[in-house]
């Protein structure tokens, strides 16, 4: 499937990348994280809600991956989310389960549930079902954190692409998250 940037028009030559090409965009940025964390020896946790587990299917894909990942949480329904990673369940009123908040403490509880260096937290709207109004299909908050650092997203996936399916929100999602890590982690090493 190919999704077609918002504005693209008519044009069938001006098209996002479909899901092959982004799958294998996604294996070359956990290849890229996964090699830097273990010269670096820093580990990683994840707590992955609409990516379903695919952050910490690409980064164990990696050979090596076992030296820095401790573990990943596939927190799907808010109890796992408030039972397991710690998730108030007044940031769950107040912001929703959908939101830079929650994504935020998911991945301040898998760090701290795994003891790692670095997480990440994903949690959105998928689809094809799910969103609304104010919050459409598409929408996904990640936070990427190392020690005392952290950076939130709203991906805002609606805004950029139409003809979205499933696949492509969680490997975008999931592609996004790793390269936001790696530019935390340099940013990082940049400042010693």
């Amino acid at each position: 499937m190919c999704n077609l940037p918002k504005n693209a028009g008519d044009s069938s030559s001006e098209f996002a990348e479909d899901n092959k090409s982004l799958d294998k965009r996604l294996d070359i940025a956990a290849d890229r994280v996964v090699k830097y964390m273990i010269t670096s020896r820093i580990t990683l946790s994840t707590a992955e809600s609409c990516t379903g587990g695919l952050i910490a299917e690409k980064v164990t894909g990696v050979s090596g991956a076992s030296e820095i990942f401790r573990g990943g949480v596939v927190s799907y329904s808010e109890e796992v989310k408030r039972k397991v990673l710690g998730v108030g369940q007044e940031t769950l009123d107040e912001f929703s389960v959908y939101s830079a908040q929650v994504a935020s403490q998911m991945s301040e509880g898998v760090m701290r549930l795994m003891d790692s260096d670095a997480a990440v937290g994903v949690t959105g709207i998928a689809g094809p079902n799910g969103g609304s109004d104010d919050k459409p299909v598409g929408t996904v908050f990640v936070s990427v954190r190392y020690k005392s650092m952290e950076e939130v997203r709203d991906l805002r996936l609606y805004e950029e692409y139409e003809n979205m399916d499933r696949e492509f929100i969680r490997h975008h999602a999931a592609l996004s998250a790793l390269e936001m890590l790696e530019r935390l982690l340099l940013s990082e090493s940049e400042g010693d």
